[in-house]
């Protein structure tokens, strides 16, 4: 059986993906759905870590451009991603998973504060470990989190699941024909100002020379396929990698 190539990650979801065709809130069907693809990456001894975002049920800079103080939209956008994690908590329950939570913003009731060293034996043991609460800190992007995040627990590779099949010099909705890149450095990114992810956790991969995937989580077993070192995405990575 063909092995994994990359042992443990960092699954960036944003909020957007568990709302399925809905225009808000969480979708059953689709957080059991992504519940049972992480599990399978489980079952093959893939050590997972996971980020996700709160965009569907609250941003912080959309209320912030109504007035909102910023400091005051980021932290109701972190307290959203909590509300995810439980929920994607609960469905890798479900599926028979271990699973541990970790809050960058105190609250013992619903998560475990977030420590590095414990969240990486977590990952040892087989657990796998939802990050919520961004940074625990305004005007960081759930992005720069998971940045951060796999950083600190020393993941291969970060994995971002998004709603597109990878990274287009244009909107391909307005561009028809256009194609997307396959591989990218993390200065194209910048240089181009390509919308992969925001300035700071492109900056952050790239000092650490993290590879990142960007790839479409609707289609079914794409997060595997990533895993598993298929073409799948575009890949960001530096100058010198092979």
């Amino acid at each position: 059986m063909t092995q994994p190539k990359y042992k443990r990650i960092l699954l960036k979801l944003s909020g957007e993906a568990l709302m399925g065709d809905a225009a808000y809130g969480i979708s059953p069907q689709v957080t059991a759905r992504i519940a049972e693809e992480i599990r399978e990456l489980d079952l093959l001894g893939v050590q997972v870590a996971v980020v996700i975002g709160g965009g569907n049920i609250f941003r912080g800079v959309a209320a912030t451009a109504h007035g909102m103080e910023r400091s005051s939209a980021d932290n109701m956008g972190m307290l959203a991603t909590v509300i995810n994690a439980i929920a994607l908590q609960d469905a890798l329950e479900r599926t028979g998973g271990q699973t541990r939570l970790q809050s960058a913003i105190t609250m013992r009731q619903v998560a475990e504060p977030f420590i590095r060293r414990r969240a990486i034996r977590h990952l040892e043991k087989g657990r796998v470990v939802i990050f919520a609460a961004g940074t625990g800190n305004p005007y960081f992007t759930t992005d720069t989190a998971a940045a951060l995040r796999a950083m600190e627990i020393h993941a291969d590779v970060l994995l971002k699941a998004t709603k597109v099949d990878g990274v287009y010099p244009a909107d391909p909705m307005t561009h028809p024909g256009i194609k997307k890149f396959d591989r990218l450095t993390y200065l194209e990114v910048l240089q181009k100002q390509l919308k992969v992810m925001d300035a700071t956790a492109i900056s952050l991969a790239m000092d650490n020379n993290m590879p990142i995937i960007i790839f479409n989580l609707m289609g079914q077993g794409n997060i595997k396929r990533a895993v598993m070192g298929e073409p799948v995405g575009t890949l960001v990575e530096g100058e010198a990698h092979e």
